[in-house]
């Protein structure tokens, strides 16, 4: 018989969901999220990109889509506040951040002073006035 191929990707949350992505479907989901990056977000070879989010499994997608796309990936821990969050997208000159419902707030917060950021993705089944939902994209 033929072996099953092992997964490239396995993520298991703590309530015990699962999801699995063969290398095929990685391969697949990496390329429409970097088309969302560089088409829907306008992003181009070396624009830079911050994503705060917990480790969901869009965490590594993006990721994977930004070396995809040759943007540059910043990830933050969901614990920054307003003020670091500014200070990234500063220091990065960012003109992508990407984030949870949970944390979009801090980023509107802060939009007034951020003059580099062009588009805002939120990951997750809410939406929010302004953000793209990249769920609803790829």
């Amino acid at each position: 018989g033929k072996k099953p191929e092992n997964p490239a990707f396995w993520w298991v949350n703590e309530r015990g969901q699962q999801v699995k992505w063969s290398f095929e479907e990685l391969r697949s989901l990496s390329r429409k999220a970097a088309n969302v990056l560089s088409e829907a977000c306008g992003l181009q070879r070396g624009d830079r990109v911050v994503a705060v989010l917990p480790r969901v499994p869009e965490w590594w997608l993006v990721n994977v889509a930004c070396m995809r796309a040759g943007i540059v990936f910043f990830p933050g821990t969901s614990q920054l506040t307003a003020k670091d969050i500014l200070y990234r997208l500063q220091a990065s000159k960012a003109k992508c951040f990407i984030t949870d419902e949970t944390l979009a707030p801090a980023v509107e917060s802060v939009l007034p002073e951020s003059q580099f950021l062009k588009s805002k993705l939120i990951v997750g089944q809410g939406n929010r006035d302004g953000w793209l939902n990249f769920k609803d994209l790829l």
